[in-house]
Formats: structure tokens, sequence, C-alpha cells
């Protein structure tokens, strides 16, 4: 009688498609994960941008009548109260333009602030690159900001007509810089927060204060030229918001002069933040769930 012989085949190597692993070094931020997951960033932005609405009865018009409003308010308060000039420029157009680049900035930096305690239940339950949520709330708010953008527009366009003089020259190719540098900003401060506010919640609670605040001492009411030569000018002028919100009025109307060392000053400072904000945010992200 003969011996059944082994005909079990050889086990063939096993192929994985992710492999987690430990981060070597603080350095180590992943950012090619990030691009790897692009359309989950994708699918965030339109959930952000979908879901926040999708229960009101106005919907995006909200974009269009917030603006409205404050501008409104500034009309009266700083055009008519306090008779802040704004050095040739139509109040409404000043103001409006103002408020449309600053409510990105805060829109952007409030909810990048709120990333790992608003998303604790989707990062303890699935892994992705934890930067795509920041990313996607600066990317959903950008569509924001182009409603609000083509709103102030079209009352550039109605005061072109009813003026005779409307601008529009090469100082508009600034645009899309100052709207990057802006998001900039917003997501390096917004992680650097986020990252804080796992331990320290404090920061949570201060951060819209601090932004009403912050607004106050940019000139997004006021010309840096309303200033001048007062004693808490130099501070404001530090501000690295300042160089943006005044080049931005610039880009737009073409009156005044583009302080080229002032938008040096806020793309290094930019460049730091965000490089600070990174390298805080992958230190967190690696034990924040015993923490949030």
């Amino acid at each position: 009688m003969s011996t059944p012989h082994n005909t079990e085949l050889p086990a063939e190597p096993e192929h994985w498609d992710l492999v987690l692993k430990p981060k070597a070094t603080l350095f180590d931020l992943q950012l090619k994960e990030v691009w790897k997951y692009r359309d989950l960033l994708l699918l965030f932005v339109k959930r952000d941008f979908v879901a926040q609405y999708k229960q009101t009865i106005l919907g995006p018009l909200w974009h269009f009548i917030q603006p409205i409003f404050t501008t409104i308010v500034f009309l009266l308060v700083f055009g008519k109260i306090a008779n802040i000039p704004t050095d040739g420029i139509s109040p409404v157009l000043f103001y409006m333009s103002g408020i449309s680049i600053w409510n990105y900035f805060s829109a952007c930096l409030t909810a990048t602030s709120n990333t790992f305690v608003a998303n604790a239940g989707i990062f303890g339950k699935v892994y992705f690159p934890r930067l795509v949520i920041p990313l996607s709330t600066v990317m959903s708010n950008i569509v924001k900001f182009v409603i609000q953008f083509l709103l102030l527009l079209v009352v550039m366009i109605w005061f072109g007509i009813k003026t005779g003089h409307f601008y529009f020259g090469a100082s508009w190719l600034l645009i899309p810089l100052l709207v990057i540098m802006m998001a900039g900003l917003g997501l390096g401060l917004g992680i650097i927060i986020s990252s804080l506010t796992t331990k320290y919640r404090d920061f949570g609670v201060l951060i819209g204060f601090a932004i009403q605040l912050l607004m106050y001492a940019t000139p997004v009411a006021y010309p840096m030229s309303f200033i001048a030569g007062k004693s808490f000018a130099k501070w404001i002028a530090w501000n690295p918001l300042t160089p943006i919100v005044e080049s931005f009025r610039y880009a737009l109307f073409g009156t005044g002069s583009l302080d080229l060392t002032g938008l040096l000053y806020s793309g290094c400072f930019i460049a730091v933040i965000v490089f600070l904000g990174l390298l805080l945010f992958s230190k967190v992200e690696r034990t924040f769930m015993d923490t949030v």
C-alpha cells in the first residue's frame, strides 16, 4: 500500500496595497501620502461645502448676505460715525474688498483650528493622511471666496457704469497670489492652534475672540494712510496680514503703491508658520487620540 504524497503547493509571497509604518523622524511629513489621497481630499471639499448648507433655506445665498450686511454696518460705523477716509475708493467697494479677503482668512483659520477635536471620530476608525482635513477646509473655503468675489465684481461693474470708470490692469494678476498667501497663513495658524487644542481646550474658546481683535489690527475697515504717523501704526505694519489686504485693494483698484517689501515679509512669515505648523501637526497626530 503506497503512502500518499504531500501535494500542497508552496505559499506565494503576499502583496500589500498599503503598509503603515511609524514615522522615522519629526521631519517625515509624508506629503506624498496626501497626493495619493487626492480623491479623498476632493470628496471632503464637496462634503464641507454641501453639508454646511444642506438643511438651510437660503443655502449658498448666505455667502452674499453676510458681506452685504457687514458692508452696511461698516458704512454706518466707520464711514458715517467715525468718518474714516477710504483713499479715494468708493466706501462700498473699499469695505467690501477688505471683507471678502478677510472672510476667507478667518474662515480658514476658524475651521482648521478645530481639526483634531471635530474629526476625532473619523481619525479613530480609519487611516488616511490627517493633513487632508485642513487642506480640504482651505479648498472648500476658496469656493466661498469666489462667490463673494463675484459679488464684489458685480458691484464694481455697477459703480463703473455709474461713474464711467472701471479699473482693470496687470495688477489683477496679483489676486491669485494674495489668495494663496491668505490660505497659507490661515492653514499654518489653524493647524498650530488645532495641535495645541488637543491638550489645551482654552485655545478653542479664545479663537473666535482673537479673530475679532485681529480684524481691528488689520486695515480691513481703514487704510494704512489713515493711521500713518500714529504711535501704533508700526504695530499694524508688522501684522503679516496688513501687506496682503493693502495689496489686494491695490490689485483691484490700482490706487496707492505696491509694498513689495511688505509682501516679501508676509511671504517669509507665512512660510515659517506653515513649516512649524506641519511639524507640530505631524508630531501631535501620532498621539492625539490619547488626549482628545
